[in-house]
């Protein structure tokens, strides 16, 4: 039962991380970051890493694994909002 629970654990998590790489590859491409919430994101990321530390204390792989993907990409899509915007008002 419990290792049919953390596949259920896998899925989910596989399925909510693949959902940011549209997110990611467009602000790649156009550099548009106008409709990115910089508070959003920066909870975001906090609540990630606080569901990383869940998960290491369960010893849980999907928590821990998918997670820690999620967060990367959400501290990325972050890190672009502030330096996107930085170099826009630098520019002018």
């Amino acid at each position: 039962m419990i290792l049919t629970v953390e596949y259920l654990g896998l899925c989910a998590g596989m399925l909510t991380t693949v959902s940011f790489l549209p997110q990611v590859i467009k602000i790649w491409k156009t550099h548009d970051v106008g409709s990115i919430s910089l508070a959003m994101y920066a909870f975001f990321c906090t609540g990630l890493l606080l569901w990383i530390t869940y998960g290491i204390a369960l010893n849980s792989l999907s928590l821990i694994l998918f997670n820690s993907i999620t967060f990367f990409l959400a501290f990325f899509v972050l890190s672009l909002k502030i330096l996107i915007e930085r170099r826009k008002r630098h520019k002018f």
